[in-house]
C-alpha cells in the first residue's frame, strides 16, 4: 500500500506538496513524515544519489526519484511491488511537468502547494489495489525492463548514521575550545566514554607488563 507521498524542490530541499497519508493503527504518522523530510534534505544536499532509489525502514520502504529539479518520495509497505511504486512516482512527475516552473519557484512555505495535493490524491487511488488489471499490466510489461536493476538500494539506519558522523566531524572541525557545544553532545559523550575505556585498558595492560618486567 502507498502510505505517504512528499514532493519537494531540489535546490533548497523545501517540501512543497504532500498526499493524504494512509496508515495502519500501529504506524507513526509523524515519525514517517520526518523520515521523508530528512531524506528530501539529504537528497538536496547530494548526500544521497539523485538516481532512482529504494530505502528500507523496518517493514516499510521509501522510494524516490528526481526529475527536473523536483524530488518525488513515497512510503510503501515493504511487500508493495517496487516497480508499481515507481510507476506511481512517474505518473506524479508527468502531472507535475504540466505546471509552470515559475509558479513552483515562487513557493516559500512548506506544503503550501495545495493544488498538487489533490493531484496526488487522485493518482494514488489508482495504485491502492495492486491487483487491478491496469496495475497487473504494468507489472507484466516490466518483466523484461531494466528498471529494477537500476534501482539504488539503501538502509535508513545507514543513512542516519552517515549523517550523524558527518555532522559530528563538521562540528569537531569548527570547535576550537573545550567549551564548544559539541562536548554537550550525547553522541560525542558516548565516543569519549568509549575512547576513555579503551585508553584505560591500554594503560592497565602497560602497567601489568611493566610489573612483570620489574619482577
Amino acid at each position: 500500500m502507498v502510505k505517504l507521498t512528499i514532493v519537494g524542490r531540489m535546490h533548497d530541499g523545501l517540501p512543497i506538496s504532500q498526499g493524504r497519508p494512509v496508515y495502519d493503527e500501529e504506524d507513526d504518522t509523524i515519525v514517517f513524515k520526518k523520515h521523508a523530510e530528512f531524506l528530501l534534505h539529504e537528497i538536496s544536499m547530494a548526500a544521497l544519489p539523485p538516481s532512482t532509489t529504494t530505502i528500507f525502514l523496518h517493514h516499510h520502504c521509501f522510494n524516490y526519484m528526481v526529475r527536473n529539479g523536483i524530488c518525488f518520495i513515497t512510503l510503501c509497505d515493504v511487500s508493495y511491488p517496487r516497480k508499481l511504486a515507481f510507476h506511481y512516482l512517474q505518473d506524479l512527475q508527468k502531472e507535475f511537468d504540466k505546471i509552470d516552473p515559475e509558479q513552483v519557484n515562487k513557493i516559500t512555505k512548506p506544503y503550501s502547494f495545495v493544488k498538487f495535493d489533490n493531484v496526488i490524491c487522485n493518482i494514488i487511488r489508482q495504485y491502492m489495489d495492486t491487483r487491478t488489471q491496469a496495475n497487473l499490466s504494468k507489472l507484466k510489461a516490466d518483466i523484461h525492463n531494466k528498471q529494477e536493476q537500476d534501482v539504488h538500494i539503501e538502509e535508513m539506519y545507514v543513512i542516519i548514521e552517515r549523517r550523524r558522523r558527518s555532522d559530528l566531524l563538521e562540528r569537531m572541525m569548527k570547535a576550537h575550545k573545550s567549551t564548544s557545544p559539541i562536548w554537550d553532545s550525547k553522541t560525542l559523550e558516548s565516543l569519549v566514554d568509549t575512547t576513555t575505556s579503551e585508553s584505560s585498558e591500554t594503560l592497565s595492560q602497560q602497567a601489568t607488563s611493566t610489573a612483570k618486567r620489574s619482577a
